[in-house]
């Protein structure tokens, strides 16, 4: 399935926008268990990307996968930048080497998980944003096909990011806290689950 402009700029506005409105809440996120500048990160990283939206919309989906993934690698600060830009860079190049939408989107997406992972040393279960991602991997997995698929996706995102609050976070800062990172969602993870549930959010208006 090869995407049209229009619809590429609207999953990529949606997704952006959406980030930028939960900045407050990331940042309030953040100050409990890191630095307090993960909402302030990501909102400078997507106004970036709104800042070229018109040029990112008008390449090919793995162009703009890894478009978008380069601008977040320049702009957001801390350890966000690079993970999320990882994570965008890989999807587009499995885009590029023969794997097509929707047929192969978990193998797409799954090359963003494994490049998060790699990047981070990282894995599911330390309270980061794997912690979603890697959920809604496997749900794209096996809920390929099924006409809920994206309900399916939606409620997976949801229900991880809150998987998180009792965890103890044995990766980033956070980690540094030890048994006090207890009781609190981790603001990667809610970062993760707000760009998932935009973008299913933004599909299924277009259904």
């Amino acid at each position: 399935m090869s995407l049209q402009p229009e619809t590429i700029k609207t999953l990529v506005k949606v997704a952006a926008e959406q980030v930028i409105a939960s900045a407050p809440e990331l940042t309030t996120l953040d100050q409990a268990i890191g630095d307090g500048d993960h909402g302030t990160n990501m909102k400078r990283g997507f106004e970036a990307v709104l800042g070229k939206l018109d040029a990112i919309s008008a390449q090919p989906l793995d162009e703009a996968l890894k478009m978008i993934g380069k601008t977040l690698v320049m702009t957001v600060g801390g350890a966000s930048g690079p993970l999320y830009g990882s994570f965008f860079l890989a999807a587009g190049e499995a885009l590029s080497h023969d794997r097509h939408l929707p047929d192969d989107l978990a193998d797409v997406f799954g090359s963003g998980v494994n490049a998060v992972s790699a990047r981070g040393r990282s894995q599911a279960g330390e309270k980061t944003m794997l912690d979603v991602l890697v959920p809604v991997l496997e749900t794209l997995r096996t809920a390929a096909g099924q006409p809920d698929l994206i309900a399916q996706v939606r409620t997976t995102a949801a229900e991880a990011v809150e998987r998180t609050a009792p965890m103890q976070a044995t990766k980033g800062r956070a980690s540094f806290l030890g048994p006090r990172s207890v009781g609190h969602v981790d603001p990667g993870a809610r970062s993760s689950c707000v760009l998932v549930q935009a973008v299913c959010a933004s599909l299924e208006g277009q259904q």
